[in-house]
């Protein structure tokens, strides 16, 4: 099973292990990582799962579609490059080590 490594904005980190196939933010509701609010419970409908991707996973990571590109405009953090919807990224063995760290708050 991939880890997926979640760090708070106070830099409070948690390794987990998620299933493949859930999202980065499925694994963060069930272990009880706070920073995640996932109000919409991953319908990319809220922006509250918002993350910053480390850099070096971008890569792996499938193209934003127009859907996530409009609410990443509506996240309560400032949007980056790096920005994306943890419900939109789907685990898999290539994300082994994922490193996504958590904005200042999501509302």
């Amino acid at each position: 099973m991939p880890k997926i490594i979640y760090i708070s904005h106070e830099g409070e980190k948690y390794e987990v292990e998620v299933p493949n196939g859930d999202s980065v933010m499925e694994g963060a509701v069930r272990n009880g990582i706070d920073g995640i609010v996932a109000e919409c419970g991953g319908s990319c409908l809220c922006a509250t799962c918002h993350v910053y991707v480390d850099e070096t996973f971008l890569p792996l990571l499938p193209p934003i579609d127009e859907e996530q590109d409009a609410m990443l405009d509506s996240t309560a953090c400032e949007r980056m490059p790096n920005s994306r919807l943890s419900c939109q990224i789907a685990v898999r063995a290539e994300l082994n080590g994922l490193i996504v760290r958590m904005p200042e708050h999501q509302k």
